[in-house]
């Protein structure tokens, strides 16, 4: 009996993995406090276990003086039956290329290594579950489950940082993929100054995310998806 079970948990398993993506290449309109700035495209590819995920924002119209350039996130990793594990994360912009910042997971050791602007230094700590700045928006899609009340450490380009999320009824949002039940995930934050972000994801498309808001220092950008093609 014991066997059985352990080979009808290793079937489900198996079959978790293979439900998620193999290539995803989305496109979201991008609004800075109301006002369209431009758009945001993000892919994904996976070969084997190992997955890149990038995310380009490019300002357009008027308020392309604001970002000039372009600004690139790039995860790279390993998928794994817990999800998303990310191996190195990286953040730059075209316009001022002196300002790449690059972190290096390092699972074994359980540290962060940091490159910033000829500068290099190491956190220690880093905690099963942890991701990045980018992998943290689709582990939605590859954790097997998330609770309604979970957390994680958040890796970016120069820091460590603690969070936690909150889930709940997201409404119904129109997409390109018709109009979608979503539920709203929202970081629960301590103090007034912290990063606020809400991430809208649709359980029927394995817990893509639709919509996505970050608001810091009275500024608020909000990722709306207006294209999308996630082949399995």
């Amino acid at each position: 009996m014991l066997k059985y079970l352990l080979l009808t948990a290793s079937l489900f398993a198996a079959a978790a993995q293979a439900a998620t993506p193999q290539q995803m290449s989305l496109v979201y309109d991008l609004y800075r406090n109301g006002h369209k700035l431009g758009q945001v495209t993000d892919t994904f590819t996976r070969n084997g276990s190992r997955y890149t995920l990038t995310s380009e924002t490019r300002a357009s119209g008027p308020l392309k003086m604001l970002w000039p350039g372009s600004i690139r996130l790039e995860s790279t990793g390993v998928v794994t039956p817990q999800g998303l594990r990310p191996t190195q994360f990286r953040h730059a912009r075209s316009d001022a290329p002196h300002k790449l910042a690059t972190a290096r997971l390092d699972w074994k050791q359980r540290r962060i290594a940091y490159q910033y602007k000829g500068s290099a230094w190491t956190v220690d700590g880093l905690q099963t579950g942890a991701q990045d700045q980018l992998s943290q928006m689709y582990q939605f899609m590859f954790a097997p489950r998330l609770p309604a009340d979970y957390s994680l450490q958040v890796v970016s380009g120069r820091d460590l940082n603690d969070y936690r999320y909150a889930r709940s009824d997201g409404g119904a949002i129109q997409t390109p993929l018709g109009a979608l039940a979503t539920q709203q995930y929202q970081r629960l934050t301590q103090k007034p100054d912290e990063k606020a972000i809400t991430v809208w994801v649709a359980p029927a498309r394995d817990n893509l995310p639709v919509q996505i808001r970050v608001s810091e220092d009275g500024v608020t950008l909000e990722q709306r998806l207006v294209s999308a093609s996630v082949k399995g």
